[in-house]
């Protein structure tokens, strides 16, 4: 048994996740129309009807567009905490009471021999949470939408073979961006996104030698560019003596298109 995975989409228009071992295949979030999510499976030879699952980090409509047509669609149970449920059930539409279910923040449930454990970020929505993907000793990490890397995360999260790990945005870009300063200042809060550097540095106290890939995710369309992102963490990790694209693999991700597959 192993676990793989694919960031099917991540940035401001939608995100979505997959990730599965044997015959358990979660989504991660739906931010994307129906449509959509079904050509991204396609595109990494999944076929929605053999989905299992979705969960939902939170409300926010890049991550939740697409929920309600997955679920029905395909008969799917969601997972998502209390106030986070409260925060996006009307913008469902009508689901089955069998389809709602609760996964309360820091707690670990077992699907199909993965075991699935929630954790606390700071971001403005009603409950915001994200998750670790443990199975046979094997973990992945999705760490996105935070506004910076707390020590509790770090601990939660260090010493996976994976992360997707946001690296929403260049600090100076933003800055000297279009964005009214309201927005600028919200980003760049504690309720915000992490930078391209943040994300680095976060990194840095995370990765051990289990690690083999890093997916810098979430990026701005605006305030961000694939190469700088890249470059930025890149030009960090290798600073802390870390040997990125040798032993660690550093890999861009897209809200149009999936990245492959990939077992760890």
């Amino acid at each position: 048994m192993s676990l793989r995975f694919s960031v099917l989409a991540s940035g401001s228009t939608g995100n979505a996740f997959y990730i599965e071992s044997g015959d358990e295949r979660i989504l991660v979030d739906a931010g994307l129309s129906g449509k959509r999510i079904e050509g991204l499976l396609e595109q990494v030879d999944v076929d929605p009807y053999s989905l299992s699952r979705i969960l939902v980090t939170h409300e926010h409509s890049d991550h939740i567009k697409g929920l309600g047509i997955m679920a029905r669609r395909y008969n799917l149970p969601i997972y998502a905490n209390e106030k986070t449920w409260n925060a996006m059930e009307n913008q469902l539409g009508k689901l089955s009471i069998d389809q709602k279910f609760h996964f309360s923040v820091e707690e670990t449930k077992t699907f199909g021999g993965v075991d699935v454990e929630s954790f606390a970020v700071s971001h403005d929505a009603a409950d915001p949470m994200f998750y670790t993907f443990h199975q046979d000793g094997k973990k992945v990490a999705l760490v996105t939408d935070l506004g910076y890397v707390s020590e509790r995360i770090k601990k939660t999260v260090e010493d996976a073979d994976a992360y997707i790990f946001e690296s929403n945005h260049d600090v100076s870009m933003l800055r000297m961006g279009r964005y009214p300063w309201n927005v600028k200042r919200r980003i760049l809060g504690d309720s915000g996104h992490v930078s391209n550097e943040d994300c680095a540095l976060a990194l840095t106290d995370i990765l051990t030698d289990k690690t083999q890939r890093i997916y810098l995710a979430h990026l701005s369309l605006d305030n961000n560019m694939k190469d700088l992102a890249h470059m930025s963490v890149k030009n960090v990790l290798e600073e802390r003596g870390f040997e990125i694209g040798t032993r660690i693999e550093l890999h861009d991700t897209d809200p149009q298109e999936a990245t492959p597959i990939f077992e760890v």
